[in-house]
Parts: C-alpha cells; structure tokens; sequence
C-alpha cells in the first residue's frame, strides 16, 4: 500500500496567514493512489498580494479553466485570471501537467506579466505595520531616508490609514468604502488595479464627485471623502454624495464644531427651548432627501448649526410641515436664522415655503416667510438662506446681497481648480461657510484673474474679517489669493482683505484656509491723526469740501480755498471730527442726512466714521445714524430730497497740508506696501519696503520745489541727469523738483526742474528711470509723512529779546558753492527790465537801515561773513557781519542778528554771502536762512539757504547767491552758467596759477569765481577746453565776463583763447574771445585781469532738433460710440504700418483716465516717422478694467510735419470686444494709397489642431500672430473656437476666424500661450514657437 502526501486544509479555504512556500503534511491512508501537487499563486506586479497557497489534483480541478475559474475567484484582477506563468514571467502555463510541486507562479488577466519580488511577497506584513499611526519622530526618520534620494523629491503615501467613498461612475447604488492605507498605494497605477479588482470592472480615471479629474495619487490623498471610478467614459454626473460625508457650515481649515441632532442638548438655566416648524411647498419637486439644519443667531450668540432629523425618508416631503424641538444656549434675542441643506441624497433642491420659531420659555413667536430654492441649480444657486426676524411686517435688518471680489495672484500656477468657500464676519454674525460658486467668468480662480460672486445674507453691520479656504481638490489645488474685496450695496462700503500668500499644502505654511482681517489703506490712515489739516476733493464735482462761515457746505472749491480746509480730532478708533481750519467752532455734520456745518462738541452728529476705500478714497459716515454718508451731487450740492440723489458721489480723495513742508520725512509709496527707497549702490527702486531705507527728508527750495535727501544716507539726493535717475545727486540743480499735485489720485509727480517734461519714473521692475508722462501710471508716488516739517517763516519779525534762536533739526545741504576772492562792490547801471519784486509803490529812502538776521544750521563757523546785497539800482557790499566778538556768532542752530546802513540800491531782489577772513582751512559752515528787515517801515525779505558753504563737501565754495523769496517762490530762479575755457595752442600757453572769473548780465554779476573743482584750482592745459559751473541768480541778458589770472612770475602766464558761457535752461550761448595773454602789459602797467565782450548769438541747435523731431508727426483722432456703453476701461494701443517698416505698440492711453468715453472724440499726437507711405493700422486694448469692451466709430489721422490738410478718415464701426461682435479687442483698417488699390480685408480661417498625447490639452490662453509678406496680424487672442464649445483638447481641431488687412504670401505665425492652465511647464518650458509655412500649413 503506498504512501501519498496531502494537505491538511480543503481546496476551498481562505488565504492562509503562514508565510512558508513548503506545506506541511501528515500520512493517511487511501484505497487509491491520488498524485497532488502544493502550488502557491502570486498576482502579477503586486509585491503585497501574500499568495494563495492550493492543492492541485485530479480531483479538485479537472481541467485547467477550472482551475482558471477558480483562482479568479480567490486573485483579484479586473477580469480574473486568464494566464499563469513563472515568477519571472518568461513561461507561460497552459495546461495542469505544467505545474510542477512547491513551485510559485504569477497570475494576470493578460498576456503581458509584472514580475514580482517573491522574497518579498512571501512576507506578509504583521497587522499594527499596516495600521499603526506614527509618530512624529519615526515620521521625521521616515522623510530623510526618503529624502536621500534624488533632492528630496519624494511621492505622497498615506501614513495613517483613512476611508474613502468610491462610486462607480454613473451609478451611485454602486458604491464600495475602502481604506488608504500603505498597501493599495504604492504607487497611483496599483490603486486603479485594486479598484478595478474592488468594483468588478476596469477603472482607468478618477473624478471628484464633483467631476474634477484626479490625476496622481497626491490629490487622491487630499480629496475629501469621496470618489468616482470610471473606465474610459467620460464623467457622468449623478448624486454621488448620498451617503452624506460632507457637512454644511464647516470650512476646510477650522476646528470642528458639533452639529447636535433635536432634543439632544442638556437644558440649564441657560438654555432656550424652541419649537422649530419647517413647511415645504406644494411646487411640483419641492421635497429634498438632504439633510436639513437651522442656525438661530441672537444678540449674544448663534446656536451654531443644528441638524433637524428624524425618520429617514419622511422629512421635508412636498407639502409637508415638519415639527422639531430644539435647545440653544443663551443667544439673546433673536434677530435672524439660516436654514440649509448638506446637497446630498436622490433628490438635491428643496424648496422651502416658511419657518416658524415658538421659544416654549418665553411664548415668543416668529415667523419667517422664504418662498425659495434652495438648491445650486435653481434661482440664485445659494443652498443656505438666511432670514431676518420681522417686526411689524419689516424685517429688522435688511437682507443684503454681498460682491465678492475675489482677485487670484499674478504667479505662475497661482490659478486652482479646488472649490473655495467663504465665510464673512461682521458687527451682527457671520454669513457661514458659503462655496463661491458662480462666477462672472466662464472659468473661475486663474491666474491674475478677479472672480465676481454673490453672497446673500442678512446685513452683518461694520465687516472685519473672512475666513477662506478651498478643499484640496482638483490636479492643480494650490492657489496664491491676492485679494478679496466685499462690496456692501447697503452702505455702499468697500472692504478690502490683504492675502498675499499661498493656500497650498506643498507651499509657504502648507495652510489651505486663511482668516484675513479688514485691510484699510494703510497707507492713507496716517493722514487722519490729530492736528492734520485736510482737504476732501470730489471727483464727481472736481472741488474741494468747504464749510462756508454760514453753516452751508458744498464740493465746489478750488485748493485755494481757505475754507476748505478741515482739522482732524480723533474721537474714538475710526471716528473723527473735522473741524473747520478758519472757524474752529464750526464742524462737519450730518443732521438727518443732511450735511452741513455744526458747533462742535454741541453735536453727535458731528462724529464721522471714516471707511477708506481700496481706491484711497474715503468715506465719511455718520456715528451716530450708520448708513447716512456725506454725498454731492454733480452740481456740488448736498444730495438730498430736494437736490436729488442721480449721479451723486461720496468718495473723497484726502489731502494733506504740508506734505513738502522744509524738514519733513516722507515716504514716497508706489504701491500699498511698496515705496521708493535708495539701494546701497545709489540706484533707486520703486520696489522698497515701507521702512527707514525709504525715508526720505524734504529740502524746500521754493514754491512747488523740493529736494529729497536719504535718511538713512544723508547728503545722498535724488536726481535726474545724464538720461539717470538715482539716488547720487550733491544738491545741486539736478536734484530739484518740481511736485506736480495729482487732485484725481492723491498722488504726486516729481518733475526734474533742469530737464522739463522729464519725471522720476518706474520701468516694470521697479527700477527708477526719467520718463515722460505718457498717461500711465508708472510716475505717481503717494506720499505719507512720517514727521511733519515746519513751514518756512515768511513776513515775520524776530523779537529783539531772540537774537539767537536755535532750530530743532539740522538742515542738509541741497546747493552747490565755490570760493571767492574779495572784491569792491560792482555798480552797474539801472535796467528797463528791473522790476518791483517787492511789489511796494513808493522807493525806499536814501539811507536804509536794515535788520539783517543770519540762521546757522547745524554747524556754525568762526570766520567773518561778508555780505553783498543787490538792487535794481546798485548793489551794496562788501558788508562784513562779525568784525568783533567773533567767537560768539554764528553758533550752530543761533540766530545773528545785525544792524546795517545801504545807500540806495532799489529794490532788493538779491544777496550774496561768503566766508571772509577763514582762520583755517577746514571751516564749514551749514546756512539755513537770511532775512531783511527795514527797520522803518517794517518790510520783511526772506532768503531761504539750507546749503553749506565748505571745500571740504563735494564741489562746494565758501558762496552762494540767494534770491528774494515771495509766497513761497524765488523772484528769479537760480541759474547754472556752464563756462567753458579754452587755453591757446602755444608755447607755455598753460598754467596753473589762480584763474578768476565774473560773469555780468543785465540783472548784476556773478562776483568773482575761483574756477576750481572740488575745491582745488585746476592746470589750464595747453590747447585744451576746461569745463566750470558758476551757479547764480539769474543775471538777464549777459553783457560781458571778466578774466582774472594771478600769476607771480612770467613763466606762469596763460594764453587765453575763448571763454564760452551757456545757459542751457534758455537754450543761449555766449562767446567772448579774448586770444590774449593774462596778465598783460598796456602802457606799461601789467594788468592781470581783463574784460571780454561776446560775440553773442542763440543756438537754435534744440529747436533744429525738435524740428528734426517733429517731422512725421501725425494728430490722430479716436471717435467712441454715441450710446452709453460703447466706452473702455482698458488701455488703448495702436500699431501704423507704411512701405518701410512698422510702429508700434503706440500706447494713446486707458479708460481710466477719463478717455475713451461714450460720444466722445480723443485726439493724441504720434509720431511715425520714418514709416513711408502708410498702407494699414491696427487699433486694439488690452481687455482690462472692469468694462473693457468698446465700440469704435472711427480713426482719423492728420499729417502734422510737414503739414498737411488732408485727413484721413478710417471708418470702424464695430465691437473691440471679446464677449461682443466678432469677439476680437483688435481691428485692421486699410489706407488708401493714390498710386495703387485699397488692400482687402481678409478674413483668415486658422485651423488648430491639439495633439494627442496625455495631457496635450490646454486651459491656458492661447494667441497667434500671423506673418507675410505684407507685415503681420499682431498678436491676436484665439477667443472662440467655431466649433468646439470647448476649446484646445486632446485629439482636437479647433477652428478660429482672424480678420486682417491682406497680409501677402503667408511666412510663418508665431503660436503661444500665456500660462494660466495647468500643465504649462512641458517640453523644453517654452511657450511660443514660431512655425514656418510647410505647403499648406504649419506644424510643430
């Protein structure tokens, strides 16, 4: 009797736990022989499948399919198994004689097998390796070995098991709840092959219930709780989320809050005891299978959500009401609900007729009418209502519908397909976690793209926060916010919400939902602290707030106006009361909402809310009656009942007196946290940050004119010259400005004094450079004070007790001097020209007297101060201050005041003052002002300095020149004479004695001049030109120069050639020829100075070349539509094509600034020159602004240089739209050319065809340019596709219609994409190819 092995488990047992491949077996006895074979069976490419351990005999399988069948049943694989091979997958098995005993074999549901690690196979791993959460640290060892490899790069795995919910796609019975744990996701592939095994079909995709595509395995990690499985099909939409894992008012992000089930919460003194009534309309499909909840919101509190259950099935069916008693805490009283649903079961939308409220303590009664859907598909798409309690039939607060504005970042992939949900705070609650649904674009949440939404709610008073956040689905979640602005219709606020980061798990905090609070313009609430003094311009009317001494206010003053000039007094946190400036008794009020002026302190109605916008517009609301604002009409009336409310405004563009106050630290803002700021290496950037490095100290040099000296790195200015703008100017010219006030913006413009027309300007990165003002905003700084200076004194007498006053700060030196010789006092004849600037009618008398008093800064000197004062008829000097007592004047920060005695000179309009007498060489001396008084009829003249007279700082002298001052202006500018001095090509024509030089003009001279530079006298080589600035009072026409040359011996005479002085500010030019040796002899007296006339003439060099440049300008004509929506806010840009080549883009301006309105005709001046004879133009915008469509009627270009009669009219007359007309922003127009025919316009069919490789698709704007022999179409946006609703998909042909002036034989287009889809960084990362014609098309 023979012995035959067997097992000791039957054919049908369940997966073994053992881990041995060897069986182990027992001895019995049979009547027959039975041949058995020990098997293991592994699934092909999955380590983690443990084996099915089998007995193979006759007896169990009688054929090979049986054993087929069998092992389907036991192997999960989508369509069972169909083949078994060897471990390495190279053999296959087709019949049972193959199998051998003790061997392992792979089974697939293909031919093509994986192999596998059977070592590791065999190991199954123990339960708590699977399932036991880990620790902080194992997880830190985890990531760094994983981290090791390859930059850290590492792929998301589950670390602590969860469930999730999967569908199948299209059938929501078929559903199965699984657990990602380690074992099913290894790797995204094997998770599909285990769904597939899991729902008995192939899965090839995943979606959100929702519809998004899942694509790898980390958004499968972060999708909520839910999944649908599909095969090749695309989605099906159908209600997946039936089993209810999703909850309402709960956003992504925030602690979680218990939702209690009716009858469930404890009852305490504290407790309210409600009976909650819900009726469901009688409309067709009203009842909803969602489950309902209610929030009840008191004075004190809200109840938080609560969740109306009861017999599943049963509830809110059509008709029905449903009865419920719930608890709350102590919520105080009532004053609104909000009822919703979760959105999910067989039937979604709910119509909801009414709910009634009984509080069962109290017998209170409410009831709250809502006749509405709530449902994403129905009316407004808003799922939760709230509901105002109603006091005699009126709702207690109003229902308000909220614009949210929600602004995605410019970075790339900053966009993201994740739902977003919001939730709004305010004085009276909050509006619950709504998801932005709706959007006013057709795709939501891109890249630099402002998505607009609606948000009902009951009014929430004075908003101060949100909380925002998205769920983390979708293939490209993360997503970089801006910005959100919340638009309240109620009061007609703006709220503004600073982000500025990412929500992204893999990005900045790795947080997905932000809590922002409100974000005032920062940058405009320094202006309201205590003691300013304001004024409120209106854009509407174009004035200025006054309070006129009658009590009546209107928006019709000018900047001048005296009573329109506000004080701030700070109440309490945003509520102020503004005083008027000329009469302090007197306030701005709103009475009744009325406006008008009140005595303050008397009146609550005088206590104004200010709300700043994100404009930086301000408005001013009443304390005491919220919603009633102070509001104009266009007359500059108070709106009212009588005036009318049509077209009125109450935004208020605030201005602040004594911005460019002398001594003021500022900051000049680019952008809300942004400003110009000195770097290291003295360029300047617009990029700074709002801190010391930014700081910048105001230098008045006249009325409108400033300097601005660094902070942090003093006597460091910023200056134009040299086609540079920088932060190294010396103060001198170069560093003056002009400060052109910007009424409509509050902003300022820095125009460079010694090149007009010139501003500080910012190129896109910051950088600063000169430009001219083209419109745009790139030369607007916004200025806001750190530390008010002090206004200069002016017509003020100093007291005879204050002969030395000190001054508070150091004034830095903003002028440039040099260092003179004495000389006599230089008379010259009275000019016709010479005018009054004191504007006195009778002269002065014989013999003045006058009190001269000399302001030291922050260094003074103990040398003399010599004096020279000039009049229309003479000057007096020189007048030395200081002969005695020398070591008691000119103290830093003293006042020095003298007595002196002028004959008549006239009237002064001018002084020079010097350092005589220096005791070393290393005097400095910081001069901040002179001033005149006459002692007899009281008359003040003002001479404001702030410069240092020094060698030792830069090019300075022991000198300056200073002119009267009135009201803020110099009575004549001060000048810089370029001198240029030629040295004779002879024989020892050099030297390198001292040269002087004075310059004589109709209005006085220049006093004697070392010609130097930075404090040394220069060698005047032989045969060569040396260049000197002599910085001046304007001298009027010049009328000669004297020539000084202070040679000790004969080898160190000098051989002057020319002496040429310009004046570049008047474009005029002197030449005096001298070609003479200095010093001379004449008659046998060595003269060593001489006096040269010009030979004067005036270059028109400029004037040639602004002829040169004038020539090929054209005046060009832009007609808008006659109906009121046919203007832009975009930005407007022309190209003009002619024979010889193309110009362009010709930006003419934007919408914004007031162009481009309904019926209007906007002329601009361009330039085309060099063009040939014109053939085309293309007129287009750039789509931005919040309406930038635009109906064009016409183009009319005029010749100007040379000029020309004939205009060219170029009719449009059509959309520049892209969700108008033909949906282009850009149209061709031909020009008619008298020798050859009009060209066409064609309209070219672009056909694009998107390839078919997995992930060809694209959501990213895509343009084309077309380019032939004939120039080209310009860069042109592929807006609508003629046959695809859906445009660039994979496998698909998309067909586009550009129209464009015959462009020729067709060379080539150039193709690319903006970025702002998902998917961008493919290939070699570029996004524009250029395509050359192949025949009949282009390929990449």
């Amino acid at each position: 009797m023979s012995e035959t092995p067997s097992t000791s488990y039957s054919v049908n047992q369940p997966n073994s736990s053992e881990s041995e491949q060897t069986l182990s077996t027992r001895h019995f006895n049979v009547t027959e022989p039975v041949v058995a074979k020990r098997i293991c069976f592994y699934k092909s490419g999955d380590p983690q499948f443990n084996g099915i351990k089998m007995v193979i005999n006759n007896r169990s399988y009688k054929t090979f399919d049986a054993l087929l069948d069998s092992l389907s049943k036991r192997v999960p694989l989508p369509f069972g198994v169909r083949n078994i091979s060897t471990p390495k997958g190279r053999h296959s098995v087709t019949n049972l004689e193959d199998l051998e005993d003790g061997k392992s074999y792979i089974c697939s549901h293909q031919r093509k097998m994986k192999p596998i690690n059977l070592e590791q196979a065999s190991k199954k791993p123990l339960p708590w390796q699977i399932s036991r959460p880990v620790s902080a640290r194992r997880r830190a060892v985890q990531l760094a070995r994983e981290n090791e490899d390859g930059f850290g790069h590492r792929e998301s795995k589950i670390t602590t098991p969860r469930k999730i919910l999967v569908f199948k796609n299209g059938d929501v019975r078929l559903r199965r709840t699984i657990v990602l744990g380690k074992k099913n996701t290894q790797t995204f592939e094997a998770f599909l092959d285990y769904m597939s095994e899991l729902m008995q079909y192939p899965v090839v995709k995943l979606y959100t219930t929702n519809g998004r595509k899942v694509p790898n395995l980390q958004a499968l990690i972060l999708c909520s709780g839910a999944v649908v499985a599909a095969g090749r099909e695309p989605f099906k939409p159908s209600n997946y989320d039936s089993l209810g894992y999703s909850r309402p008012a709960k956003l992504l992000g925030i602690a979680n809050r218990v939702y209690p089930k009716a009858n469930t919460k404890p009852e305490s003194e504290n407790s309210k005891k409600w009976k909650v009534s819900v009726l469901t309309s009688d409309t067709p499909s009203a009842g909803t299978s969602s489950k309902v909840y209610i929030t009840l919101y008191g004075d004190h509190s809200s109840s938080g959500p609560i969740f109306l259950d009861g017999e599943e099935g049963k509830l809110f069916q059509r008709g029905n009401e449903d009865i419920f008693t719930v608890i709350t805490g102590n919520i105080g009283h009532l004053y609104k609900i909000r009822i919703g649903h979760t959105n999910t079961g067989s039937s979604l939308a709910w119509h909801c007729e009414e709910v009634q409220l009984l509080n069962l303590l109290s017998g209170e009664q409410f009831s709250f009418p809502a006749h509405r859907w709530l449902a994403w598909d129905q009316a407004d798409g808003e799922i939760p209502v709230e509901l105002p309690v109603l006091q005699q039939g009126q709702p207690v607060l109003p229902v308000t519908v909220y614009e949210v504005h929600v602004t995605t970042g410019e970075l790339w992939n900053a966009g993201t397909e994740a739902d977003v949900y919001i939730s709004v705070y305010g004085e009276r609650g909050d509006t619950g976690s709504r998801q932005l649904l709706r959007s006013q674009k057709s795709k939501k949440f891109l890249k630099g793209q402002t998505d607009i939404f609606a948000v009902e709610a009951v009014h929430l008073g004075h908003l101060y926060k949100i909380v925002i956040g998205h769920n983390g689905l979708g293939s490209g979640n993360g997503w970089f916010l801006d910005k959100v602005v919340i638009k309240d219709p109620t009061t007609d606020l703006d709220y503004t919400f600073l982000c500025r980061r990412w929500l992204d798990e893999g990005q900045d905090d790795g947080n997905i939902v932000r809590e922002l609070t409100v974000t005032d313009w920062a940058a405009e609430k320094w202006k309201f602290q205590t003691g300013n003094t304001l004024q409120f311009y209106n854009r509407l009317t174009r004035g200025f707030i006054c309070l006129s001494p009658d009590s009546k206010v209107d928006a019709l003053g000018d900047k001048k106006n005296k009573y329109g000039l506000f004080d701030v007094n700070v109440k309490r946190g945003n509520t102020y009361i503004f005083t008027s400036n000329q009469m302090p008794c007197l306030a701005l009020a709103l009475a009744n909402g009325h406006v008008i002026g009140k005595v303050r302190n008397t009146f609550t109605c005088c206590e104004l809310r200010v709300h700043l916008q994100p404009n930086g517009c301000a408005i001013l609301e009443s304390a005491r009656n919220p919603g009633h604002t102070v509001t104009f009409n266009l007359q500059g009336e108070v709106a009212g009942e009588t005036t009318g409310y049509a077209g009125f405004s109450q935004e208020f563009v605030v201005h602040v007196k004594g911005v460019f106050h002398h001594g003021a630290i500022i900051l000049l803002n680019t952008s809300l946290c942004q400003a110009l700021s000195l770097r290291p290496d003295g360029s300047c950037s617009g990029a700074g940050q709002q801190q010391q490095e930014s700081y910048w100290k105001v230098h008045k040099i006249g009325s409108g004119l400033c300097m601005f000296e660094s902070v942090r790195n003093p006597r460091m200015y910023l200056k134009i010259k040299d086609d540079q703008c920088n932060g190294t100017g010396t103060g001198d010219e170069y560093c003056h400005f002009k400060i052109e006030k910007n009424l409509e913006t509050g902003s300022v413009s820095l125009e460079s004094v010694r090149n007009r027309g010139i501003y500080v300007g910012l190129l896109p990165d910051g950088q600063t450079k000169p430009v001219i003002n083209t419109g745009e905003r790139n030369i607007f700084f916004y200025p806001q004070v750190i530390k008010f200076g002090r206004e200069e004194p002016m017509g003020t007498s100093a007291a005879a007790s204050q002969e030395r006053k000190g001054i508070g700060e150091s004034q830095l030196q903003p002028a440039k001097a040099q260092k003179p010789v004495s000389q006599s006092p230089s008379t010259f004849p009275p000019s016709k020209e010479m005018r009054n600037p004191q504007g006195g009618e009778c002269p002065l008398p014989s013999h003045d007297e006058w009190k001269v008093s000399v302001l030291t800064g922050s260094a003074g000197t103990e040398a003399n101060v010599a004096l020279w004062i000039y009049g229309d008829r003479g000057v007096a000097g020189p007048i030395t201050l200081g002969k005695d007592n020398r070591k008691q004047l000119f103290l830093p920060r003293q006042e020095d005041e003298f007595q002196v005695k002028i004959k008549s000179i006239g009237n002064i309009y001018k002084i020079r003052i010097e350092l005589d007498g220096l005791l070393n060489g290393q005097s400095e001396w910081n001069l901040a002002r002179v001033t005149m008084q006459h002692l007899k009829n009281k008359k003040m003249l003002n001479f404001p300095a702030n410069t240092w007279l020094s060698k030792n700082r830069d090019d300075r002298e022991f000198l300056c020149e200073l002119p009267v001052v009135e009201a803020g202006k110099p009575i004549y500018p001060i000048v810089l004479y370029h001198v240029y001095v030629y040295t004779g090509d002879l024989e020892q024509a050099d030297t390198d004695s001292a040269v002087y030089l004075c310059i004589y003009g109709k209005r006085g001279d220049s006093g004697l001049r070392l010609l130097h530079k930075t404090g040394m006298r220069v060698t005047l080589q032989r045969g060569m030109v040396s260049a000197f600035e002599v910085e001046a009072v304007s001298l009027a026409k010049l009328q000669k120069v004297l020539l000084r040359c202070e040679a000790s011996a004969k080898s160190q005479y000098w051989y002057c050639d020319k002496v040429i002085v310009r004046e570049t500010e008047n474009n005029l030019e002197y030449v005096f020829s001298c070609e003479r040796w200095l010093p001379f002899v004449s008659q046998g007296v060595i003269h060593s100075e001489i006096e040269l006339y010009p030979q004067e003439f005036q270059i028109n060099q400029q004037l040639k070349m602004q002829e040169a440049a004038n020539e090929g300008d054209w005046k060009i004509t832009v007609v808008t539509g006659d109906f009121e929506t046919a203007g832009t806010t975009a930005t407007v840009s022309l190209y003009a094509y002619g024979e010889n080549r193309a110009s362009g883009p010709i930006i003419l301006g934007s919408g914004r600034q007031q162009l481009f309105n309904p019926n209007n005709e906007d002329t601009f001046k361009i330039n085309l020159r060099d063009l040939g004879q014109l053939y085309k133009i293309r007129i287009g915008h750039d789509n931005t602004g919040n309406d930038p469509s635009w109906y064009l009627e016409e183009v009319r270009l005029e010749r100007v240089v040379p000029l020309s009669h004939e205009e060219i009219c170029l009719p449009v007359e059509c959309w520049l739209a892209e969700d108008k007309g033909e949906g282009d922003t850009w149209r061709e127009v031909a020009i008619r050319n008298p020798t050859k025919e009009l060209l066409p316009l064609l309209v070219y069919e672009v056909h694009v065809y998107t390839g078919t490789k997995l992930g060809a698709e694209t959501d990213s704007n895509v343009y084309i340019n077309l380019i032939g022999t004939r120039g080209d179409a310009g860069k042109r946006k592929l807006h609508r596709s003629k046959n695809n609703n859906v445009k660039f998909q994979r496998g698909q042909m998309d067909i586009f219609c550009i129209k464009a002036v015959s462009l020729g034989d067709l060379e080539k287009v150039l193709i690319s994409c903006d970025g702002a889809g998902p998917d961008e960084y493919q290939d070699d990362g570029k996004t524009e190819r250029e395509l050359t014609a192949n025949s009949k098309y282009f390929a990449l």
